[in-house]
């Protein structure tokens, strides 16, 4: 796997990351768009652990 793809998918990560924090900070963790972007940061981070293989 090229460094480029984990990078790119190292940015989409770190980005998901602050989106839910921020979005954490001002609602409820059982906000269906919290967990949506709880449910995106996980398959990102599985598909980085993937590509790292």
């Amino acid at each position: 796997m090229t460094n480029k793809k984990l990078e790119d998918m190292n940015y989409q990560i770190e980005k998901a990351r602050k989106q839910l924090n921020e979005l954490a900070k001002e609602k409820p963790l059982s906000d269906p768009k919290v967990v949506e972007i709880s449910q995106l940061l996980d398959l990102l981070l599985n598909e980085y652990e993937r590509l790292k293989r």
